[in-house]
């Protein structure tokens, strides 16, 4: 039996979403104070998970991992917020092509967002490096969650990408109303890696012992198998979700994006009850 630990599943949540995050920083365009955002809500769910860890039986490798995630992961915070004078280049870019544009058409300097073009700007290297510990205590949680160990850590770290990359492509949406100028190519990456992943956390939960046996009532839901089919109703829903928002992406309005931020706030609600669901499920 593989069980569900709170603790484990808000440093999935943490891990996943800060790997995504350097997915999106590596690119170079996306504003600082959007990683200042990602970084403190996963620094409070990683915190979060060591306090419901120690409140109930610690699983002390986890723990020591996720206290090195959550040191490292504010050391990061921390570079950040002092190298925020370089910006990111590819943001110093377009405000000053944008300047420059200006000043042609109007003759007018418009007053622009000024940056440091001589100060270092933040490595985005860190925010890898804090998501790989993160990793390790999902890795730590997830092998002493029970049997079979495999099957358990493929469910672990898939859950943790999975449920990472839709809630940040979701931030990531309205960080356009932030950066208006904002490129969309992080935004489809986001979506598109969404897509990926929904592919093995459904197998992931489809494996024996699997949701095979809670359609089938092998395994009782309690409620006459509907729990099950709400399962497939949420994996359905899911991926016509991401389907639906690279769709929307693709018109030249911009409220195609508000509109792809929307579409994957729902697709949240449905990536955690296709996950969380399917977990509680097979807890027995």
């Amino acid at each position: 039996m593989i069980r569900v630990d709170g603790a484990t599943v808000l440093v999935q949540w943490a891990a996943g979403g800060w790997l995504f995050l350097w997915v999106t920083t590596r690119r170079r365009e996306v504003g600082l104070g959007y990683g200042w955002l990602q970084r403190l809500v996963f620094l409070l769910l990683a915190v979060g998970s060591l306090v419901a860890g120690f409140a109930t039986s610690p699983t002390w490798t986890r723990e020591i991992a996720t206290m090195a995630f959550v040191a490292v992961g504010a050391a990061t915070l921390l570079v950040s917020v002092r190298r925020r004078r370089a910006g990111v280049a590819g943001q110093r870019e377009v405000v000053e092509r944008r300047t420059s544009r200006v000043a042609e058409m109007t003759g007018i300097d418009r007053d622009e967002q000024r940056f440091d073009k001589d100060a270092a700007e933040f490595p985005p290297e860190l925010d890898l490096l804090t998501a790989g510990l993160g990793l390790v205590a999902v890795l730590f949680g997830s092998i002493a969650a029970g049997d079979p160990v495999l099957l358990s850590v493929f469910r672990g770290l898939t859950s943790a990408l999975f449920l990472g990359v839709v809630t940040d492509a979701m931030l990531l949406g309205h960080w356009y109303l932030v950066q208006p100028g904002l490129a969309r190519a992080p935004i489809h990456e986001l979506v598109r890696w969404t897509g990926i992943l929904w592919v093995p956390a459904t197998i992931s939960m489809l494996l024996p012992t699997g949701m095979v046996s809670v359609l089938n009532g092998t395994i009782d839901d309690a409620y006459n198998g509907l729990l099950g089919w709400f399962w497939v109703a949420c994996v359905v829903t899911t991926i016509g979700l991401v389907f639906v928002t690279r769709a929307a992406l693709k018109e030249r309005e911009y409220s195609a994006v508000m509109a792809a931020t929307g579409l994957m706030y729902l697709a949240i609600l449905t990536a955690f009850g296709q996950d969380l669901v399917a977990r509680i499920l097979l807890d027995t």
